[in-house]
């Protein structure tokens, strides 16, 4: 059946569906909106099935065509970046999804030093907790937080991070042994995997009962904690710019026992190794944190 569909109609249906007019399709391939039509309807005999829905004054695609373009759609897209970069013309496109919190405190502020570095290259960010399905082809690289749950992908520790008690200067000033941390507002991030039960153990003290503010991302318990509302345990490399500026301050340093972990992990598909795009991106981030080059873990 492919080698009876022409590469032409299969041009027409993908701008059709996605300008959602045969009209606006016709104008950009530089034909007849009649031309454009006549290629919809012989796509649609060769499939036996109707793509587009179509009334007097719009189309719009049925079940059938909305599948189609799915694949369409994508494979459009893989061939417009692979001409990019084999014409090295215009800037590459980095897709990239992140942990809410890791996007928010470290990777947005830095992302102008990247594109100073890369100016051949841009950046598309996108941020939640799911994890990127790169089976879609919607990312090109995850930062996760915790163990990736991905296959046939190269997974790349990020480096250890130090998580210790933050919190406002003013507050500090009368914390100056794990023990005063009892009679402290507590700030809890429920998503962290290091809690403040397992700090508390790590330096010789039972854990208070918690009845302060919760929060289910770190970076609000980083704000919450540097407007002077309680002590949060954080992670000093999301809060570098707080701690930097001075807004936060870590009252224990040197003086408790602070718990270090691999939080973060960068992950990518194994095809995609090969592309200077993500590989550039990969190491920049890596070079950033105190790394050397990527070095993948599996």
């Amino acid at each position: 059946m492919l080698s009876n569909i022409p590469i032409s109609a299969i041009r027409a249906f993908e701008a059709a569906a996605r300008t959602g007019s045969f009209r606006d399709a016709a104008n950009e391939l530089h034909l007849t909106p009649s031309a454009v039509s006549h290629a919809i309807r012989k796509l649609e005999g060769t499939l036996r099935t109707a793509l587009f829905e179509r009334s007097a004054r719009s189309v719009r695609l049925t079940p059938a065509g909305e599948n189609l373009m799915r694949h369409t759609g994508a494979a459009f897209d893989q061939l417009r970046r692979g001409l990019e970069e084999v014409a090295a013309r215009g800037p590459q496109l980095v897709r990239v999804h992140s942990a809410p919190s890791f996007a928010a405190q470290w990777l947005a502020p830095r992302l102008a030093q990247f594109l100073a570095a890369y100016p051949k290259l841009e950046v598309r960010l996108a941020a939640s907790t799911d994890y990127a399905r790169f089976s879609n082809d919607d990312f090109d690289i995850d930062i996760v937080y915790g163990p990736p749950r991905a296959e046939g992908v190269e997974i790349v520790p990020l480096p250890e991070e130090t998580v210790t008690p933050l919190c406002s200067p003013s507050l500090a000033k009368s914390i100056r042994k794990p023990a005063d941390l009892l009679d402290q507002t507590l700030i809890r991030s429920d998503v962290k995997r290091v809690q403040w039960h397992q700090w508390f153990t790590a330096n010789g003290l039972e854990a208070p009962a918690l009845h302060g503010m919760r929060f289910d991302r770190s970076f609000l318990a980083i704000a919450t904690a540097a407007e002077g509302l309680g002590v949060a345990l954080e992670s000093t490399l999301l809060a570098e710019r707080e701690l930097a500026c001075g807004r936060l301050v870590a009252p224990l340093a040197g003086r408790a026992n602070d718990i270090r972990y691999v939080g973060h992990r960068l992950i990518y598909p194994r095809a995609s190794r090969q592309r200077s795009s993500v590989r550039a991106f990969a190491d920049w981030v890596v070079a950033q944190l105190g790394g050397g080059d990527v070095r993948s873990s599996q």
